[in-house]
């Protein structure tokens, strides 16, 4: 079913603006989370505070992963050059997600979604899993076990060239948290890289593509889903307007933060 037969052009047209205001802001908001992130176990030294401010820190990786999605589609700013800058080495860098790569990829999903071909379809396969089934996945996640394995097939596949953006993100994290006085809660972001990332994304994937009616239909109301987001899962798994999956792939030229208007 083509978009056109739920909306009508002129619709479809004035949902498909972009506005760098709406960006900024947005990017303004991923930020700050960052940085109270980090400045959460600065501040205070507590265990109770490494452990929230790591779990803070994982859904904002997310969160920046999101947004190089949307600089893909070239839909967040209203310039593709710059959509495609922000997407490199504003969002791509701390989670290190290499935009050209990544856009390659991401759209063969959009163009093989519901078939055989689409290369994200190892990641869904196993949904709607058991409970057992779902329980050992959630194991792995809290544990680590994910963690040390995304780490790891990161560095197997490390270049220069491809992670600069991640080399020079780092580097200049870890030089204003130096700044501030307190480098050691660096170490916030890698808790949260290794225990709570690979969960956040995990309830993502599953939102997304996980408990549709058919994984190998075309359509995309079988084949994935928009889940109904409250602020906690915003915060963690649901970042930027990404929980509205179902009409992204409807219309994935409708920038993320008019996603809501197109479901309402």
């Amino acid at each position: 079913m083509s978009v056109l037969e739920l909306i009508d052009r002129e619709e479809l047209k004035r949902l498909s603006a972009r506005s760098d205001a709406h960006a900024a802001w947005i990017t303004a908001c991923n930020f700050a989370l960052l940085a109270a992130g980090f400045a959460l176990p600065a501040l205070w030294p507590h265990w109770l505070a490494w452990v929230t401010g790591a779990l803070i820190l994982a859904g904002r990786a997310l969160g920046l992963a999101i947004l190089v999605h949307d600089t893909a589609h070239q839909t967040f700013f209203s310039s593709r050059r710059f959509n495609e800058w922000a997407g490199k080495w504003l969002f791509g860098g701390l989670p290190n997600v290499p935009y050209h790569a990544y856009r390659k990829g991401h759209l063969e999903h959009h163009r093989n979604a519901g078939t055989g071909q689409d290369p994200d379809l190892a990641f869904v396969q196993g949904y709607p899993a058991s409970a057992a089934s779902l329980l050992r996945k959630l194991a792995r996640d809290v544990s680590g076990i994910n963690g040390v394995r995304n780490i790891l097939y990161q560095l197997r596949n490390f270049t220069l060239a491809a992670q600069a953006p991640f080399l020079l993100s780092h580097a200049f994290l870890f030089g204003i948290l130096l700044l501030a006085g307190h480098p050691e809660v660096y170490l916030c972001w890698w808790l949260g890289q290794l225990f709570f990332f690979p969960l956040v994304v995990r309830l993502r994937v599953m939102g997304e593509h996980g408990g549709v009616a058919d994984h190998f239909d075309s359509d995309p109301r079988n084949n994935t889903g928009t889940t109904l987001a409250g602020p906690l899962a915003r915060l963690l798994w649901a970042p930027n307007f990404v929980n509205f999956h179902l009409e992204h792939h409807y219309a994935s030229g409708v920038p993320p933060y008019r996603l809501k208007a197109m479901h309402d």
